[in-house]
């Protein structure tokens, strides 16, 4: 997976190893930028140069099998076209986009820049991307979700996986928007009233792991939103801000 590294621990890098490893997948780890994060907001951001990824990621697959991969926090549009670089001779592997623009407190992870070369260059690659509500209405250009995902659709995306996480229901519902007549939907019962640190990162990562042993996109999904309902039920407070899900409970598949 590339994403970027949160030093409290609760999203980012650390969240995609952790549930990965839960959900018995090895993490290939490979930092795309460091912040400055805590568990309330991101004050900065800093992108690991291109270059080195493209060595990393050369280097790994070069020794190891690469089943699925997973994209966070992407740092700047040149690890973008590192990543497509290093793609293209893999069009059989899975990628998950969660594409991450703002943090939960509002600060930025994507300059314009970024955010253009995922849509027009990450997006129609990735077997699905997982935006929440807020995202999903920036990226797809509508204050309507079904039309910002139909919009998103239309550009290239194979499915779009719509989360619910930002509302305020008694329950999540989490929608896959993909070229089927009508969008498939799950409920998955709201934990708590407030929302979590991390709970994206550690949703993407779950549906990666689970399609890189084997199941299928609804299959991984209806996996991956068990197991994250299972690490919130757990939820840890560390810091003053957000809780994190535990992402150590044991899973049993």
């Amino acid at each position: 997976m590339l994403s970027g590294l949160d030093p409290s621990g609760g999203a980012g890098i650390q969240a995609d190893i952790q549930a990965i490893t839960s959900l018995g997948g090895h993490p290939l780890p490979v930092l795309t930028c460091l912040t400055v994060q805590d568990t309330n907001n991101v004050y900065g951001a800093e992108a690991v140069n291109a270059e080195l990824i493209r060595q990393q990621l050369r280097c790994l697959a070069g020794d190891i099998p690469v089943h699925a991969i997973k994209t966070g926090a992407m740092g700047n549009a040149a690890v973008v076209d590192v990543l497509m670089e290093f793609l293209e001779s893999r069009p059989d592997v899975p990628l998950i986009v969660d594409p991450v623009i703002k943090a939960a407190g509002g600060g930025d992870l994507a300059d314009d820049e970024l955010v253009r070369a995922m849509k027009e260059k990450l997006f129609p690659r990735a077997e699905m991307i997982t935006p929440n509500g807020v995202e999903l209405v920036q990226l797809g250009s509508s204050d309507n979700e079904d039309q910002a995902a139909a919009n998103l659709l239309k550009a290239g995306c194979r499915s779009v996986l719509a989360t619910g996480g930002h509302g305020t229901g008694i329950h999540i519902i989490n929608t896959l928007y993909n070229h089927s007549p009508e969008p498939m939907h799950w409920e998955v019962e709201r934990v708590g009233r407030n929302e979590f640190h991390g709970t994206g990162c550690t949703l993407a990562a779950a549906i990666a792991a689970g399609m890189a042993c084997g199941l299928s996109a609804r299959a991984a999904i209806s996996q991956a939103q068990n197991y994250v309902h299972r690490t919130l039920l757990n939820a840890l407070t560390i810091g003053q801000g957000q809780r994190i899900p535990d992402r150590g409970i044991q899973w049993e598949r």
